[in-house]
């Protein structure tokens, strides 16, 4: 049947209502729904704010009331078909009286797909993939999440031009420049778990939470994570009220993520060492990196990464680039450059995924 023109507006503005400022990123997928008359009229809007409040289709019929009755529900994923802290959403699309339902992703969660079968035995028209690479995007590390069964990684680091984290006498304070330091809490914003190892604890003790343009911690922190074997004491920085903190005590970065995703966590920000983004790298548990470039150079001192078993030029790993950006000078500072790219290419060789001590 295709799309009118009226539910290809209706979900670009559902996937607005989605991405709502506020809204959590996780555990719940983001999700929007506009129902529409059929003229093409909006005749409500609703939107999920977080697990355990009403999903968007629900959100969107309660504020409908009777005008939902032969609508047509806009909606960025399958309505779900399960029952959980709330009933199914399909079911209550088809309880409302909806005509049609047009919707962007399929659900990729088997607990809760199966929503638009639902919907077509009982009667109503189904549509799907309008706005889907939109969609997916707008849930992310979600959707890796499900589809993958671990939390998507992202890697960040700070670098001098020639690939020193930190100097000869181990000083890194700083690498990189305030408008770089204000760049990455803005990332670690959009992340629930800030992983680290133990050496950094003990080295760096890092604090590990997003704070604002003051150096205040926000009220919605993400899970710190220290992942080591080796006991730390726990008067370290990261130990305090700020945020919740988690020691998981393996290197093994397979075991790591299994239990993070047990937990519902869903995006890693890997903060670590050399000796941490190593193990990752090797396991091929890197999904994004983000590295901060500042023009500076040292000669000497602790590389951004350690050994990852590559002997040659033919096998070095060939992360491409996704972005670029300059960041501004600030007073005191020169600009640095921030490269974000995905940490290879289908044609490149990939890391031999054997584990490296992942203790750091």
């Amino acid at each position: 049947m295709g799309f009118s023109a009226a539910e290809q507006a209706a979900m670009r503005r559902a996937l607005a209502l989605a991405a709502t400022p506020g809204v959590p990123l996780g555990p719940n997928p983001r999700v929007g729904c506009v129902l529409l008359d059929d003229a093409g009229a909006t005749v409500a809007e609703g939107f999920h704010r977080g697990a355990g409040s009403p999903h968007a289709e629900v959100d969107a019929l309660a504020r409908a009331g009777d005008r939902a009755r032969g609508s047509t529900a806009v909606v960025t994923l399958e309505p779900c078909n399960h029952t959980g802290r709330t009933g199914p959403c399909a079911q209550a699309l088809a309880d409302a009286g909806v005509r049609r339902v047009v919707f962007a992703q399929p659900d990729p969660n088997p607990t809760a797909a199966g929503g638009a079968a639902t919907l077509l035995a009982a009667g109503i028209e189904v549509e799907a993939g309008l706005l889907v690479d939109d969609a997916r995007a707008v849930n992310r590390s979600w959707t890796f999440a499900v589809e993958h069964g671990r939390p998507f990684v992202t890697w960040k680091f700070a670098t001098t031009l020639d690939g020193r984290s930190a100097a000869a006498d181990g000083t890194s304070r700083w690498v990189s420049s305030a408008a770089a330091r204000l760049d990455t809490h803005r990332l670690r914003s959009l992340c629930d778990v800030m992983l680290v190892g133990t050496h950094t604890v003990e080295v760096d003790d890092p604090l590990l939470t997003v704070r604002d343009d003051d150096g205040a911690p926000l009220p919605q922190q993400p899970l710190r994570v220290v992942m080591g074997e080796r006991d730390l004491d726990p008067r370290r920085r990261i130990f305090n009220a700020d945020a919740e903190t988690l020691h998981l005590r393996t290197r093994d970065p397979h075991r790591a993520l299994a239990e993070l995703y047990a937990r519902d966590r869903q995006h890693v920000f890997l903060e670590g060492g050399p000796t941490l983004a190593s193990a990752f790298l090797r396991a091929g548990l890197v999904d994004q990196v983000v590295a901060y470039v500042a023009p500076m150079l040292l000669g000497a001192g602790r590389s951004a990464v350690a050994d990852l078993g590559i002997t040659t030029i033919a096998g070095a790993l060939r992360p491409h680039v996704t972005d670029i950006a300059v960041l501004e000078a600030t007073e005191g500072d020169e600009p640095n450059v921030r490269l974000t790219l995905t940490p290879g290419h289908p044609d490149a060789p990939q890391p031999d995924g054997t584990h490296q001590d992942g203790e750091d």
